[in-house]
């Protein structure tokens, strides 16, 4: 009899088990490496809050999170560089954008003897991933260092191999300053890159960077800061020299107009203070999810992403949403068919 109780109370102890792991609802979402810190800290404090709900997250890339939601293999994707038309047009269900927070893409550089912040001119930037500036004393970078010594050796250019929103906000920024790069190269999550090595990820620019003197990449300003890499000023539209703050990014986003459709491009803006390489982040979530309950959970998530979640953002090294866009995403949250 004892050994049967003990069966029994074993049985329910495993159906107990089975039925909480069941009331647990899963949401599976890849994309963008530029926001995962953000994201993963947003993820685990709102699980805490809703037990029942959990998030799967995979840090791919952005070019691998709008594949993914246009293959409807998750819930939701995430990108820094927004959708083109085509895309959205090419794929099966409608798909909506909701930023989330923003930041900055600083330029990391690996440099024998210099201690202080490079300045990189719109010409020296655009040069150096052209191909056409070589070395790290050529004169456009000199000249505008003049308190540094930079050596003569060969600059070796890193950037990124996977498909990547960081990659846009990159190539997005250079296309506006240099007309070659526009003609050469153009913007986009994956480009045919005149020179250099290629890094799979935030992490992957930043560890190739870190480990090969000379070397110059291009990640957001968490992974710099994170990595203890240096990173240089950028020029920016009015010819200053700006250090990606959370000031200069925030002073970029609010030159910009918002669309509806929340598609849009903060890089080189107008204003003395504003920071060039600055870009939102944004969530890409079916307007009408297949699943109704992860879209119900999903749409609750971004509620208090929009407004709890903001909170966040700045002990992370990212810029919280101006309380126009958040304004404007409770408006638009209602489109989600649920």
């Amino acid at each position: 009899m004892k050994r049967l109780l003990t069966s029994f109370v074993a049985l329910g102890l495993l159906a107990a088990g089975s039925l909480a792991w069941a009331d647990t609802l899963t949401i599976n979402g890849a994309g963008a490496t530029f926001p995962y810190p953000i994201y993963s800290k947003w993820f685990d404090v709102y699980h805490t809050a809703n037990p029942s709900i959990q998030f799967n997250y995979q840090s791919i890339g952005s070019g691998g999170g709008i594949r993914q939601i246009s293959a409807r293999t998750v819930d939701f994707g995430a990108s820094d560089g927004p959708m083109t038309t085509q895309q959205l047009e090419d794929s099966p269900l409608r798909i909506l954008h909701f930023p989330t927070v923003l930041g900055g893409v600083v330029p990391i550089y690996n440099v024998e003897g210099v201690t202080g912040k490079i300045n990189f001119s719109q010409k020296a930037i655009a040069g150096i991933f052209l191909g056409s500036i070589t070395k790290w004393n050529d004169p456009e970078l000199q000249n505008s260092n003049p308190d540094i010594k930079l050596p003569g050796s060969d600059i070796v250019v890193v950037h990124r191999s996977d498909g990547s929103g960081t990659s846009y906000c990159w190539t997005d920024f250079l296309s506006k300053i240099s007309t070659a790069w526009q003609l050469k190269v153009g913007k986009g999550t994956a480009v045919n890159w005149p020179v250099g090595l290629g890094g799979k990820g935030n992490e992957g620019v930043a560890g190739l960077v870190k480990e090969t003197p000379g070397s110059i990449g291009y990640v957001e300003l968490i992974y710099a800061t994170h990595n203890n890499i240096d990173f240089g000023r950028l020029q920016n539209k009015a010819g200053k020299f700006v250090n990606c703050t959370t000031a200069s990014v925030a002073a970029a986003a609010a030159s910009a107009k918002m669309p509806n459709d929340f598609r849009v491009s903060i890089t080189n803006p107008t204003g003395e203070d504003a920071y060039p390489a600055s870009t939102f982040t944004w969530l890409l979530v079916y307007q009408n999810p297949p699943d109704k309950a992860k879209g119900k959970a999903l749409v609750e998530f971004i509620k208090w992403m929009m407004i709890d979640g903001q909170k966040f953002t700045e002990d992370l090294g990212y810029v919280a949403l101006p309380a126009s866009v958040v304004e404007m995403e409770k408006i638009a949250i209602n489109k989600i068919k649920i």
